[in-house]
């Protein structure tokens, strides 16, 4: 009996340290895949010993939803689904997928929170100043010209009732180039999440999402860069912990004309690209929808009447503006805590 449980012993002995060496050989480590989507980059950043979360899998579900994505929300895509709808010359209301009626939906609830300085219809105005896929105008639009684009502008026209979508004027053309984005970035870390993964950092066209932390408990640390198109440089890093980032600005598609400086962020209200001095906004929420479409609607407004918003919503935002001797932050009371880091 003592020589059998002195077997039993040793076998519990040896299984313990197999046990051992196996955790040893599979320590967390960092892992990367990338690839392109929306007319952009993305990358991911995670953390994970296990081997089924290795990049060729996981890549292959990350393309598999961003490529769904695309299909229901691309304005490239003349056979996505939100083409389909922009291309119909009838109002009557259409049936949309969940995933595109929840992004068009929170593009006018947040339209409605800025008083319209977030407009999903702004599109055929951004073309005509010479920022969409037609070439740069060699002329300012005359007023005669912007009345009559304008007629066909403004997220008002656009309703979502009863998962239909419609538009009060068959021309209006919806363009989610401000949320979808953002979007994105939240639906690749819902994937990783269903992975079980749950340290990431997830990056597309410079909208963020992370997670957990590296490898170490290290945080994952992100740089907000400064406002200056001549070169790219880290305006300041901050450590988010669990949360979303998107930062928007007009330091890096303008042209002049004439000595007038045109940034392709058109004011809705207007219909005229921004004037004002404020060049770069960065926001920090919960999920990266919010900060994408937040950061557009900031930059819009400028920076008293954005500071005013921030600080009303208890938006953690950071504003960045041109002064005559160089560039100033203004932050809400919410970013206090990244300014101490």
């Amino acid at each position: 009996m003592i020589a059998k449980l002195k077997s039993l012993f040793r076998i519990w002995l040896a299984l313990l340290g197999l046990a051992f060496f196996v955790s040893c050989t599979h320590a967390p480590q960092q892992l990367a895949i990338s690839g392109e989507t929306m007319g952009t980059t993305y990358h991911v950043r995670y953390v994970s010993a296990n081997p089924r979360h290795n990049p060729e899998r996981v890549k292959e579900a990350v393309d598999a939803v961003l490529v769904q994505v695309n299909a229901q929300m691309s304005t490239y895509d003349p056979e996505s689904e939100l083409s389909r709808f922009n291309q119909r010359p009838q109002t009557t209301p259409v049936v949309i997928s969940r995933a595109l009626e929840q992004v068009v939906r929170r593009a006018l609830e947040i339209a409605e929170e800025s008083d319209g300085a977030l407009d999903v219809t702004v599109g055929p105005l951004v073309n005509l100043w010479g920022f969409g896929p037609q070439a740069r105008p060699e002329q300012v639009p005359s007023e005669a010209e912007l009345s009559a684009i304008r007629q066909r502008v403004g997220y008002h026209m656009l309703q979502i009732d009863n998962h239909q979508m419609s538009k009060q004027v068959p021309e209006l053309y919806v363009d989610l180039s401000t949320i979808a984005k953002g979007y994105g970035v939240d639906r690749v870390a819902l994937v990783l999440e269903q992975l079980e993964i749950q340290n990431y950092l997830v990056e597309i066209g410079g909208e963020m999402r992370m997670k957990g932390s590296k490898p170490g408990d290290e945080p994952w640390r992100i740089a907000i860069e400064k406002p200056i198109s001549t070169e790219r440089s880290v305006q300041r890093v901050i450590e988010l912990g669990d949360a979303a980032v998107a930062t928007s600005g007009d330091y890096r598609n303008y042209y002049e004309h004439d000595g007038v400086r045109f940034s392709h962020i058109i004011d809705p209200h207007t219909g005229k690209p921004i004037q004002h001095n404020l060049v770069s906004v960065t926001v920090i929420t919960d999920t990266c929808m919010d900060a994408d479409a937040y950061a557009t609607a900031l930059t819009v407004m400028g920076p008293q009447r954005a500071l005013e918003f921030a600080e009303q919503k208890q938006l953690a935002v950071l504003l960045i503006t041109r002064e005559v001797d160089g560039f100033k932050e203004h932050s809400s009371s919410a970013f206090a805590p990244y300014l101490s880091q």
